[in-house]
């Protein structure tokens, strides 16, 4: 008679578990993710819109108000925010005139690079936004000119680079910093800019072309010797802090915001 007992002592102790408050399993929500808001939704599908007819002022328009009513909606509120920063770049990229550029008349005895630095602005933006093919301009030429100053603030804790105009966010990059802090915090300016430059490795010159060469496409340096933004060979390690002290992005983001900052740009860099 023990298996018996046993057995139905089992049964009673089973019973007591799936019946008991303190141990039965709790339920499964069968609700359903809440859908995007439809105001929500209707902004997204007009900035999408303007964006894909080039209508760039009324897309930015449309990202900052979504952005602004809707500020955390997971992936729809980060991809819009990616969206809103390129778009950000192309409008100071583009020809289109705004609140924030002037139509100047070229003068007797202006060259392309006296006018870029009368306006802290780059020749290569200038060039980009006037669909000017070589440096040369003619007396009477209207050019279209960026005159908002923009800056650069580095969030070593984070790894990434915010480029700024006043208080607005033109865009956010990834970025490497200095292993073990490396990077120096503090307020620095950009003073000088190369394309495709030399690495000097243990004295060695380390020819722009080769492979070896650690500074990618692009220099921008700071009144801080041997320190600067630059691009990189290894875009596998941006996100981290794996430097010598400089700031390393990514080769197509170096060459991007190498165009629209000049010499004179302030970068300030927070632990």
């Amino acid at each position: 008679m023990r298996p018996f007992r046993n057995m139905l002592l089992s049964v009673v102790v089973l019973t007591q578990a799936v019946t008991s408050p303190a141990t039965a399993a709790p339920e499964k929500s069968t609700a359903a993710p809440l859908p995007l808001p439809t105001a929500a939704a209707r902004l997204l599908a007009q900035a999408a819109a303007a964006e894909k007819n080039n209508d760039l002022l009324n897309a930015q328009e449309l990202y900052e108000k979504f952005l602004e009513d809707f500020p955390e909606i997971g992936n729809q509120t980060s991809g819009a925010k990616k969206k809103l920063w390129d778009i950000n770049t192309k409008i100071i990229l583009s020809s289109l005139y705004t609140p924030d550029c002037i139509l100047y008349t070229v003068e007797p005895g202006d060259t392309l690079a006296k006018i870029a630095k009368r306006f802290s602005v780059t020749q290569e933006l200038l060039k980009i936004s006037n669909g000017l093919k070589s440096d040369t301009i003619y007396y009477g030429k209207k050019l279209r000119i960026w005159t908002k100053p923009l800056q650069i603030v580095i969030d070593k804790s984070k790894n990434r680079l915010t480029l700024k105009s006043a208080d607005q966010v033109i865009k956010i990059y990834p970025v490497a910093t200095g292993e073990n802090g490396g990077t120096p915090a503090g307020e620095f300016t950009i003073t000088s800019r190369l394309e495709n430059p030399v690495w000097f490795r243990k004295g060695e010159p380390i020819a722009p072309d080769d492979p070896r060469n650690a500074l990618g496409t692009r220099w921008l340096g700071f009144n801080y010797p041997q320190y600067g933004i630059h691009g990189t060979i290894r875009p596998d390690l941006i996100g981290q802090q794996v430097s010598h002290g400089c700031v390393r992005m990514r080769n197509k983001d170096v060459e991007e915001l190498y165009v629209l900052v000049p010499e004179g740009t302030k970068v300030t860099i927070h632990d």
